[in-house]
């Protein structure tokens, strides 16, 4: 009799043979067992079927054909799954070590959300970490999201609340934490482990998607928050980053003083001026 897994690895692939051997040699030396692993390839012509069929002996499922975009294949991948829990780990990227599912499950977990650390890294090397502290709230997808590569998601959550909306190409996922999250107050957990490298040549940080991106995100803010109340958030953060800004002039001894002797001076100019102008005004 099958034992019903209790992750379902949820691997989405088009045309990244290197990076979804990667994840493939990520997922299969895991030394946790009770996880299904499916790979939702759009039909890739790079190669990247000869990988999969190289480890078909490792994969649960798998399927190659083109889709709709990647929040289509996320959905396969979905409908295919039969874990407790889902975790979308695209090609490309990594599980830090080989037990890291063990520590993310040495004890029963029921929140709808799992959520663990993820290095961000670019070409090959690791620059920021992400690490969940505290509650997560409205203001903590204002200012970012949660990693989609280090988030469990319970698969009732899916079937209570629907999959992703493939309207959106870049930020469904997004869309999904501010739907389930905010709106639905699903319950959350943090986990005190890294779990994944993430790769930030993804779609979503292409340059010449950052128009589309910002496009997409203020669409789904817009679905839960009042325009009004959407513009308060914009001034914050706008007077947020001026004051982050001004405050790392500050922390540079030389660089301040010279912005400062230079802002003394233009207003010591502007004072003038208007003095002048005002002596000519009263001839």
């Amino acid at each position: 009799m099958k034992t019903t897994p209790l992750l379902s690895i949820i691997t989405v692939n088009l045309n990244n043979r290197a990076g979804l051997e990667q994840t493939i040699q990520g997922v299969i030396n895991q030394k946790f067992t009770s996880f299904e692993f499916l790979i939702i390839d759009g039909g890739s012509n790079d190669g990247s079927h000869e990988i999969i069929d190289f480890y078909t002996d490792a994969i649960s499922y798998w399927v190659s054909e083109p889709d709709r975009g990647i929040y289509h294949a996320m959905n396969k991948g979905i409908e295919r799954a039969t874990g407790q829990y889902c975790l979308f780990l695209n090609s490309g990227d990594w599980f830090v070590d080989e037990q890291v599912l063990e520590r993310c499950f040495n004890e029963r977990q029921t929140a709808d959300l799992l959520i663990g650390g993820c290095h961000v890294s670019k070409n090959g090397r690791i620059i920021h970490t992400y690490k969940p502290t505290g509650e997560i709230t409205f203001n903590s997808f204002y200012k970012t999201t949660i990693p989609h590569q280090s988030t469990f998601i319970k698969k009732a959550l899916f079937d209570r609340l629907g999959n992703y909306r493939e309207t959106y190409k870049i930020h469904g996922d997004y869309e999904f934490w501010i739907r389930s999250v905010i709106t639905h107050q699903c319950s959350v957990a943090m986990l005190d482990c890294v779990v994944a490298d993430y790769n930030l040549e993804g779609l979503s940080n292409r340059h010449e998607y950052s128009v589309q991106s910002q496009e997409e995100i203020r669409q789904i803010l817009q679905q839960v928050v009042p325009e009004r109340v959407l513009a308060d958030y914009e001034t914050w953060m706008a007077k947020r980053i001026e004051l982050s800004m001004w405050e790392w002039v500050k922390s540079k001894g030389l660089l301040y003083g010279t912005i400062q002797f230079i802002y003394d001076r233009a207003v010591g100019i502007v004072a003038l001026k208007q003095r002048l102008f005002a002596r000519k005004s009263d001839q």
